[in-house]
């Protein structure tokens, strides 16, 4: 079972499969607390990769 995030409509989607092809999604997941965390998640390893970037170009 996956699950994803849909960001259309803030909710989380319960899936057998993982092809999933509607919708604005993220995922899959493993679990649904996971996916009801998308957005914090995306924007924590954003927010890491910026920071490792300029770290890079700071050299």
């Amino acid at each position: 079972m996956a699950f994803w995030y849909d960001v259309e409509k803030n909710e989380v989607v319960e899936s057998h499969r993982d092809g999933l092809t509607h919708g604005n999604l993220m995922g899959p997941y493993d679990t649904a607390d996971a996916a009801r965390n998308a957005l914090k998640t995306a924007a924590e390893r954003t927010a890491k990769w910026d920071k490792e970037d300029e770290e890079w170009n700071d050299r």
